[in-house]
């Protein structure tokens, strides 16, 4: 292999100087780089194809990009969607057909952050990625279904690459320690826990564990990272979270699904996951005010003011006393009686104000507070429920006469729930041998139990 591509004739950074030079350096990604692979079987034919490395910061999509080229004997063009437009796109198009046409060489067209290009700039990619004049090769930490044009994504292969687990850092972290050309210039006495706790701070990206290495071996004095330097590299390190990205969804999604399923546990790992990350603790609360209404409802109604409550407490006190009463929410909601009926009994409703006509609100139970409106029946024969036996005006309806016996609410055998069960059973039995019927109905139509799940 040829190691001008990785050379260091001016200072580079540990994580820059320790790439790999080839596909047997490659650490990690086994399952689309191990051998007999076809994508490594690929490369070392050097058949090119257009490709996007969807993972996460720090795994060797750019590396591997810049191996595709070596292999391949391809010119490479690299561009950062971040700091690109469109004209930064022909011009990368123009060198490439210059390569093509002049020196017979076809060109790898890397794109960082691919996925933060709009729909126009990925379509000019079209006709290039078409003819062949590029091999596109795209790298994103985003969902490419979401955030890449169909057309694009059916014209490039989706790899999906993993964080690397701690083994294969302390593997790499091992290397940069002993390897004098490419690695530390230094010796370092370095103990097995502490390089450990290097690789699980990295949290799967080996650019970051490099990193923290080699700010370690600044600070060591007289060859030794001690705990005590350690600890003071990672006191302003933070777990790997995007904001808006795809780990912040997976994560509160996880946190969303641990107190439905009634994990408390699982709830506070997920909730100290996202604090350590860097999520505004305000967001958390009013996603946990969201749990309390659609998962928990009327099967305890507790859970809705507690979850105000934290959201005051962290208003009124910061952290970490906000923080500290959010989980106490999260906890009850966790270990709370389970009922999505509301949920799904409003999803219904707006459903159905969606797709049927505008009904007209029945006579009896409008407003009539002029001469004209009483003279035109309104409120004629409205019943007033507080004079009725137990405050229930039994046959009574308050539907348009046409969709008169709907149900959307149908509570379940949960927490105070189960008791609403039970008293609207009776109330519509109430309702059903009432001789005073407004109009004959079932109160038996029962719709999907599937609407409104998520």
């Amino acid at each position: 292999m040829n190691a001008d591509l990785f050379s260091r004739e001016v200072y580079q950074p540990l994580a820059a100087r320790m790439r790999p030079r080839n596909l047997d350096e490659f650490v990690g990604q086994e399952h689309v780089l191990g051998s007999g692979k076809p994508l490594r079987e690929a490369i070392l034919r050097g058949q090119l194809h257009s490709m996007v490395f969807w993972g996460p910061p720090g795994v060797g999509k750019t590396t591997l990009a810049k191996m595709i080229a070596h292999y391949g004997e391809a010119h490479f063009e690299s561009l950062s969607a971040v700091l690109s437009g469109v004209k930064e796109i022909r011009a990368a198009v123009a060198r490439a057909e210059e390569e093509r046409d002049v020196r017979g060489r076809k060109t790898v067209l890397f794109v960082d952050e691919v996925h933060r290009f709009n729909k126009s700039q990925q379509d000019a990619f079209l006709p290039y990625v078409e003819d062949g004049t590029v091999i596109l090769v795209g790298a994103t930490t985003e969902n490419p279904s979401f955030e890449l044009n169909n057309a694009l994504l059916s014209r490039c292969r989706v790899y999906v690459f993993r964080s690397l687990d701690v083994t294969a850092i302390l593997d790499l972290l091992h290397r940069a320690l002993e390897d004098r050309e490419y690695g530390l210039s230094v010796s370092l006495t370095v103990a097995d826990d502490t390089l450990k706790t290097i690789a699980q701070a990295a949290d799967g990206d080996a650019r970051r564990a490099l990193n923290l290495l080699e700010i370690a071996s600044d600070l060591a004095e007289e060859g030794v990272i001690t705990p005590e330097v350690l600890e003071q590299v990672l006191v302003t390190d933070t777990r790997r979270f995007d904001k808006g990205g795809e780990y912040f969804y997976d994560q509160i999604s996880a946190l969303h699904k641990s107190v439905r399923g009634s994990s408390p546990d699982a709830a506070l790992y997920w909730f100290a996951r996202m604090l350590d990350g860097g999520c505004d603790p305000l967001y958390l609360a009013r996603r946990i005010v969201r749990m309390a209404t659609e998962d928990i409802g009327n099967a305890d109604p507790r859970a809705l003011q507690l979850a105000l409550n934290a959201w005051d407490v962290q208003e009124r006190l910061g952290s970490p006393e906000g923080e500290l009463a959010i989980a106490q929410a999260v906890v009850y909601m966790a270990v709370a009686p389970k009922s999505n009926a509301v949920y799904t009994a409003f999803g219904r409703a707006r459903k159905d104000v969606a797709s049927q006509p505008s009904h007209e609100v029945p006579l009896h139970i409008r407003n009539a507070p002029t001469k004209l409106m009483k003279s035109l029946d309104y409120g004629k024969e409205y019943r007033y429920a507080h004079d009725e036996p137990d405050a229930f005006a039994a046959g009574e309806n308050y539907f348009p006469e046409a969709i008169a016996d709907t149900r959307y609410y149908f509570p379940v055998e949960q927490g105070l729930e189960k008791q609403i069960r039970e008293k609207l059973e009776r109330l519509r039995e109430l309702n059903r041998t009432s001789p005073r019927q407004r109009y004959p109905v079932s109160g038996q139509k029962k719709p999907d139990q599937k609407e409104g799940k998520k």
